[in-house]
């Protein structure tokens, strides 16, 4: 019994160890971004918050945020919308080529990005899309298409399709019997894959590189170029902004999914 309770006590060692070393690359950024030297060093020679009113101010920051946020709720629209009918279609309908459907519509999750990347920008240069904000909208709906079609599937094997079935015994159509109990019933996954796809393109940074030319640069691709020519703090304290939304909205996302039926 001693024993079982010491073997436990280390394995919950290792875990905190293993997290603790994953982690912390993490959050030695947030004192680096309060630090007064005026390129990044750690420990922080000082505390300032000097770098963080540098984010807000300069037009470059601004304009990269506003990019960023263009493109991630863009791409969120179009991949949830895609992945949900796709997940609804594949796995309710009778489709030929089932299973190689799914592989396709799983195929960004598994390529490598950077061969995404090439190829999406051979594609969309010839159309006049790279460079271009709907480039890069359309560029990360490919990328955030598997995340959404997953939570979408996750949730569609679960439900209870007698509902549907006695709403339309009740004389609902098969839209409103959608609208009014499928797609309530399902919602946790969607919502839950369209803060997945929000989180893929909110800080996505190679295909944003061959795609962002200099008119829809993001956030990411700002940082890139911060850390290669400038090396200030500002990209500590942006990289803390980032760390803080993707950790509200991985919150959101864990409490839906214990909603999830």
């Amino acid at each position: 019994m001693r024993r079982g309770r010491l073997g436990d006590r280390g394995l919950s060692v290792l875990v905190c160890a293993v997290a603790l070393f994953l982690v912390l690359p993490t959050f030695i950024g947030v004192p680096m971004s309060f630090s007064s030297a005026e390129q990044l060093s750690f420990p922080p020679s000082g505390f300032s918050m000097r770098w963080y009113v540098n984010y807000v101010s300069d037009p470059q920051w601004r304009l990269a945020t506003l990019n960023t946020l263009l493109v991630a709720l863009g791409a969120t629209v179009l991949a949830t919308c895609l992945g949900t009918l796709a997940a609804l279609g594949l796995l309710r309908g009778r489709v030929p080529f089932r299973q190689l459907l799914i592989g396709v519509f799983l195929l960004p999750m598994i390529v490598p990005t950077i061969v995404t990347a090439v190829g999406t920008y051979g594609v969309f240069a010839r159309f006049g899309l790279a460079g271009t904000v709907a480039g890069m909208i359309l560029g990360h709906t490919i990328l955030a298409l598997p995340f959404v079609f997953i939570n979408v599937a996750a949730v569609l094997q679960r439900v209870n399709w007698v509902i549907e079935q006695a709403a339309r015994s009740l004389g609902a159509t098969a839209t409103r019997a959608f609208l009014l109990v499928v797609l309530p019933t399902i919602m946790p996954g969607v919502v839950a894959g369209a803060i997945f796809a929000f989180l893929t393109s909110f800080d996505e940074v190679v295909v944003a590189l061959f795609l962002s030319g200099v008119r829809a640069v993001t956030l990411p691709v700002q940082m890139w170029s911060g850390i290669r020519f400038e090396i200030n703090p500002t990209v500590a304290a942006v990289s803390v902004v980032l760390v803080i939304v993707s950790s509200l909205l991985f919150a959101v996302m864990s409490r839906l999914r214990k909603e999830a039926p």
